[in-house]
């Protein structure tokens, strides 16, 4: 008889697709053909999932690794059973295997999954469990980031992502930097990617030990921005005053507010500020909502990646501020979340600006730090 899981591993893992990832969030769970073929869904433990991906995936540098809540699978009555994969595998050699269509809000995180040069694979460096929230935090946007790159590089301590269709995105054509890596190696590496591929700018996200290199950068004349990543559970209740609009609707606004902010940004970098947004409509489940229907008087994106979201994008017009529409439009987006099936709604504060307090008082913690390096031989950046 096949032993059943009593979660022994705090997450297990999928092997997918970006398509398959879509068809996923389309359908509302992960239904792949093994479940029709075999009656369950593969899974693997992190130390496993190796196995899989140089069988499967060999050299794809595309693939991803669904992060799945055990507890989720238990709570939707789905049975994991752990038995045999191939038959030349050892017989101690058991996987995890999902007997249902494994729901998307089982779905605690979206890991790129990179192979080695020579196309083979590793144990995944991080995999977040259900309960970490400063890992499921810190995981989504630069996951996001690689999801959306049209090419990842290899850097020192971590990868550089660069974004042809928004090269003027500072947000989308950076170093993100996770280990301990001397400022004038991340410096030096920021030349040789950003700079090789014609960029006027240098930008790293500095997260986990590569928060130590800010200093360095700082000394060196690069402008630091410390950040204080906040978290707080997904709502229940929503007002009612706020609703879901496109991109296209917000648009206006958008560009209003960012010629207001940024004196003598161009016409092109307008637009990319918009459609880099676009970009990550085919990634994630992307919500934009404002407060007022005829006026945008209070605008926010919700990004939601299987269990978690993270709140993009808050502003308020001017014109229309202390008159509440900030408390409305986060509660809401709280709710949205929550609707959707997320438990956990996540976002990045400076750290020494008054919106981290203001999130504070309704009901964010902080959960997290990390820090951006920027550096720019043009105009400056337009985010």
């Amino acid at each position: 008889m096949n032993p059943v899981s009593v979660n022994p591993v705090p997450t297990l893992l999928h092997l997918c697709t970006p398509d398959d990832w879509a068809a996923a969030r389309a359908a509302g769970a992960l239904a792949p053909p093994s479940l029709a073929e075999a009656g369950f869904v593969h899974l693997s433990t992190p130390e496993q999932v190796r196995l899989p991906a140089d069988r499967l995936y060999h050299g794809r540098d595309d693939v991803l690794l669904l992060a799945i809540d055990p507890d989720a699978l238990a709570a939707a009555g789905i049975e994991v059973r752990w038995e045999p994969g191939l038959p030349t595998d050892p017989p101690e050699l058991r996987f995890p295997h999902a007997y249902g269509a494994v729901p998307v809000t089982a779905v605690i995180a979206v890991l790129p999954y990179r192979p080695r040069p020579d196309g083979g694979f590793d144990v995944p460096a991080a995999v977040p469990a259900a309960a970490d929230t400063a890992a499921r935090a810190a995981a989504l946007e630069p996951s996001l980031l690689r999801r959306v790159a049209t090419r990842e590089v290899p850097v020192l301590g971590g990868v550089a992502v660069l974004t042809a269709a928004v090269p003027g995105s500072h947000q989308h054509n950076q170093l993100l930097i996770t280990e301990a890596v001397s400022a004038a190696d991340v410096a030096a590496e920021a030349d040789r990617v950003l700079g090789g591929a014609g960029l006027a700018h240098r930008r790293v996200l500095l997260t986990g030990r590569a928060r130590a290199a800010a200093a360095g950068l700082g000394e060196r004349g690069w402008g630091i921005e410390r950040l204080v990543t906040m978290a707080a559970p997904a709502g229940d209740t929503a007002s009612g005053r706020v609703e879901q609009v496109d991109l296209e609707t917000l648009r206006p606004a958008w560009v209003a507010m960012w010629r207001r902010d940024l004196p003598g940004v161009s016409d092109a970098d307008l637009a990319a500020l918009v459609d880099r947004y676009r970009l990550e409509e085919p990634e994630i489940d992307l919500r934009s909502a404002v407060r007022e229907g005829g006026t945008v008087a209070s605008s926010c994106l919700l990004k939601i990646d299987g269990r978690t979201a993270l709140l993009d994008a808050v502003s308020t017009d001017p014109a229309h501020r202390g008159r509440g529409h900030g408390d409305v439009l986060v509660r809401d987006a709280l709710a949205i979340a929550g609707r959707a099936g997320c438990d956990l709604v996540v976002l990045d504060a400076a750290a020494d600006d008054r919106p981290r307090h203001w999130y504070a008082r309704r009901g964010f913690a902080e959960v997290g730090e990390r820090a951006t390096a920027r550096q720019d031989t043009a105009p400056p950046p337009i985010g």
